[in-house]
């Protein structure tokens, strides 16, 4: 092929979904705080019944204690590895994206020295010492960013198959007492990317990347307990819920729309759009402004596959996972054939939000 340049494609997936199933009846005997220490003044079951009808989570997913992010993350790499059928000693870097490190059940103290990567390729038994593997916190979009690094090492020639992975335990580090531990869960994905020569573009088309840190950094933030009698001072995530909604809904479609038009292409020529699931209401808000961004009233059927209300928001595994479940057909009305594009965007403690443009092979 004369003309060919060479890109990057996906060519094996793979996912750990934990066993534990955590429903919303569990949260019913939790003593749930304002971010002022103020104990609500509501029951409970309208507490659950309202974040059930804003986020669409019916139950999510936690690991058992035994299991740390490593160790997901791990299942996860060997699952895409053995989907590829490369031979893993030929893989050129292992990026890993998480944000806590190997959280203990035991122990809640965040931990990631060495790093997660370097642990799940002594895990994989991978001996190529030119395997070069690294962590990525970057927030939700994590994983996504590191598809983004990747296709920039294959580009500059740097690499050939390289593992991406995005592996969280949400629960070890969620506060009891605040109503949002009701939206994390467990999980972690991985995709094997490689180098392709092609005389026409697939695969990685496009992406974006952006950090709005002067007036959004600590929208997600790491502090106490809500609860001013806690018993020690374990640190949580914490969320500005509202501004961090009102953040996502302006930023994240514009820069799909950015990405989808740099790939040369329209929204017409989109297949499917693929959101971090992090809330139904607000995924659904920013397909609509995406929409509303290409001047098209009319959003098609089935073009945002949804996991979160069974699955729950694993932080950077939920896109992995998601991709994983449409590849191999295990989402009802969903499918990609060759020649499909599609988007995948996130958004994130930072705040960072990225999205790439990508075509079926």
């Amino acid at each position: 092929m004369e003309n060919s340049s060479i890109y990057s494609i996906i060519t094996g997936t793979g996912r750990y979904i934990p066993t534990k199933v955590v429903k919303n009846a569990n949260f019913l005997d939790n003593e749930f705080y304002d971010s002022t220490g103020e104990k609500f003044d509501m029951p409970n079951e309208v507490i659950v019944d309202k974040f059930k009808q804003i986020t669409e989570i019916e139950e999510r997913r936690y690991v058992n204690d035994k299991l740390v992010t490593s160790d997901i993350g791990f299942f996860a790499a060997q699952n895409a590895i053995d989907s590829s059928k490369i031979n893993k000693e030929d893989l050129d870097y292992i990026i890993v994206a998480h944000n806590f490190g190997d959280i203990k059940k035991s122990n809640i103290k965040i931990d990631f020295v060495p790093s997660i990567a370097s642990r799940i390729k002594y895990k994989l038994g991978i001996e190529n010492p030119y395997t070069v593997a690294y962590d990525l916190p970057f927030g939700c979009p994590g994983w996504l960013q590191g598809i983004i690094q990747a296709d920039y090492f294959i580009k500059s020639g740097d690499a050939k198959k390289i593992l991406v992975i995005g592996a969280e335990t949400l629960s070890r580090i969620s506060d009891p007492h605040d109503r949002d531990t009701m939206l994390y869960s467990d999980g972690a994905g991985a995709v094997i990317i490689e180098a392709i020569k092609s005389d026409k573009p697939v695969g990685v088309l496009s992406h974006i990347t952006r950090s709005d840190t002067m007036n959004h950094a600590y929208l997600l933030r790491m502090d106490k307990s809500y609860n001013p009698k806690f018993e020690n001072n374990n640190i949580f995530i914490k969320m500005n819920g509202r501004r961090l909604y009102e953040y996502a809904i302006k930023t994240v479609p514009q820069v799909a729309k950015d990405c989808i038009e740099k790939a040369g292409l329209f929204l017409e020529n989109i297949k499917k759009v693929l959101l971090h699931q992090a809330n139904a209401k607000m995924d659904y808000v920013m397909l609509n402004n995406l929409f509303k961004l290409f001047n098209i009233k009319k959003i098609p059927e089935n073009i945002m596959p949804m996991t979160i209300y069974k699955i729950g928001n694993n932080s950077v595994a939920t896109l992995p996972i998601l991709y994983d479940l449409l590849i191999k057909g295990e989402l009802k009305n969903h499918k990609l054939d060759k020649g499909d594009n599609f988007v995948f965007a996130s958004v994130g403690a930072g705040m960072n939000v990225n999205a790439l443009v990508y075509r079926m092979q």
